[in-house]
C-alpha cells in the first residue's frame, strides 16, 4: 500500500516563510514585496517583522496569500565581550493560526518603537499588556515555544550558525515545530546557514523537526534564494497551516520534488534533473548519482526497519539543494 508523504494530487505553493517590512527593519513595504515574489511564482509570504505582529490581510486575493507572524529574540545576559556580533542569541518565528489572532510573547518596549509611527493602532492594543519576560536559557527558550504550540503557532527556530548555537544548546530547546536548514538572508552574508550534520544530530537526537528554507529578506540582496514548498489543498489560511502543521511541504534553493511516497519498503521520489539524490538514514547514507547522458528524475531507495528515518535531498547541477522532511521507519513500517 502507498503511503504519500507528499498528498498526491494537491497543488503545490511556493511560500517564503521568513520575511521583514517597513514596519520593522525591512527596506520594502508588504505591498512592494508581494509584488516582487509573486513575479518569483511565490503564492504566500509569512510577514515576520520584530516583535510585532502586523496582519496584512488587505493582500490576500485567488493568488496571493499574506501569513501572519512575527520573529522574537532572546540575548544572552553575559557577551563574550561587549560588542552584539558575539553575543549568543535565539531568534523564533511564530506564523499565527489566523491572520487576526494576539501575540502571545512580546516586549512593550519592542512593539511601541516598532509601531509608533507606523501602525498607532497596534500600540493601543497592546498598551495594557504586561511584558513577557525573556530567559535565555533551554528552560526560557523551551517555554517560549511550547506556549506559542499551546496557542496553535507555527515555531521555527532561525539561523542557527549566526546565533553561535551548537548541537548541545539547540538539543536542549524543546517545542519548535522546525528548523531553518537554510538562511538565505544570513547566507548571502557569508554565513554558512545549511547545515545537513546539525539536521541529522537533531534527528538523531529524538528530535522530531521539519525543515524550512527562506530568504530572512531585509532588502534586495537577500531575496528569492530559499524557499518551502506547501501542498495544500488550497490556498487559504487554515489549508496552508494544517499542511505546515502536518509537514506537507519541503525546502528548496532550487530543485523541485514531484512526488513522493513509501511503498513496500522502498521511498519513491520523483523530481526535476537532478546531478545527485542522496538519502539520510541516521547513520548511513545512500546515493543515486546522474548517468552520463541521462536525467536523474527519480529514485527507488531501500528503506531498512532498522534505520532510525529517512530523508533526501536533491542535488541539481549548479549545486542547489531540494530537502525532504525526515520520516520515521516505525511510522513508515507501522
Amino acid at each position: 500500500m502507498k503511503k504519500y508523504l507528499l498528498p498526491k494530487g494537491l497543488p503545490f505553493y511556493k511560500a517564503n516563510l521568513h520575511c521583514h517590512s517597513t514596519a520593522s527593519d525591512g527596506e520594502f513595504t508588504p505591498e512592494e514585496l508581494k509584488a516582487a515574489y509573486q513575479a518569483k511564482g511565490y503564492s504566500i509570504i509569512a510577514y515576520t517583522d520584530h516583535e510585532v505582529m502586523v496582519p496584512h490581510t488587505e493582500l490576500n486575493d485567488d493568488h496571493f496569500l499574506a501569513l501572519s507572524g512575527y520573529e522574537t529574540e532572546i540575548m544572552s545576559d553575559y557577551p563574550l565581550d561587549s560588542s552584539f556580533k558575539y553575543r549568543q542569541t535565539c531568534h523564533i518565528c511564530l506564523i499565527a493560526p489566523e491572520p487576526d489572532a494576539r501575540q502571545v510573547y512580546w516586549t512593550n518596549v519592542y512593539v511601541t518603537k516598532m509601531l509608533r509611527d507606523k501602525h498607532p493602532e497596534l500600540v493601543a492594543t497592546y498598551a495594557d499588556v504586561p511584558d513577557t519576560k525573556r530567559v535565555f536559557s533551554p528552560e526560557g527558550i523551551s517555554d517560549l515555544m511550547q506556549t506559542a504550540r499551546r496557542n496553535g503557532f507555527f515555531v521555527t527556530y532561525n539561523h542557527p550558525y549566526w546565533s553561535l548555537v551548537d548541537y548541545k544548546m539547540l538539543s536542549a530547546y524543546h517545542g519548535m515545530h522546525a528548523l531553518e536548514i537554510y538562511n538565505h538572508g544570513c547566507a548571502m552574508g557569508g554565513y554558512d546557514e545549511y547545515d545537513p550534520q546539525l539536521m541529522d544530530a537533531m534527528l538523531r537526537g529524538g528530535q522530531r523537526v521539519y525543515f524550512v528554507a527562506a530568504d530572512d529578506n531585509h532588502g534586495s540582496r537577500s531575496r528569492f534564494g530559499g524557499w518551502c514548498m506547501i501542498c495544500a489543498e488550497k490556498l487559504e489560511y487554515r489549508a496552508v497551516m494544517n499542511a505546515l502543521h502536518s509537514g506537507h511541504f519541503y525546502a528548496s534553493t532550487g530543485p523541485q520534488i514531484k512526488e513522493l511516497w513509501f511503498e513496500d519498503g522502498q521511498l519513491h521520489i520523483s523530481c526535476s534533473p537532478a546531478a545527485k539524490i542522496v538519502a539520510s538514514f541516521g547513520i548511513r547514507k545512500k546515493v543515486c548519482i546522474r548517468k552520463e547522458d541521462c536525467d536523474l528524475t527519480e529514485a527507488v531507495i531501500p528503506v531498512d526497519k532498522n534505520d532510525i528515518y529517512v530523508r533526501v535531498t536533491v542535488w541539481d547541477e549548479a549545486h542547489e539543494h531540494a530537502d525532504t522532511n525526515a520520516y520515521f521507519t516505525e511510522d513508515l513500517f507501522a
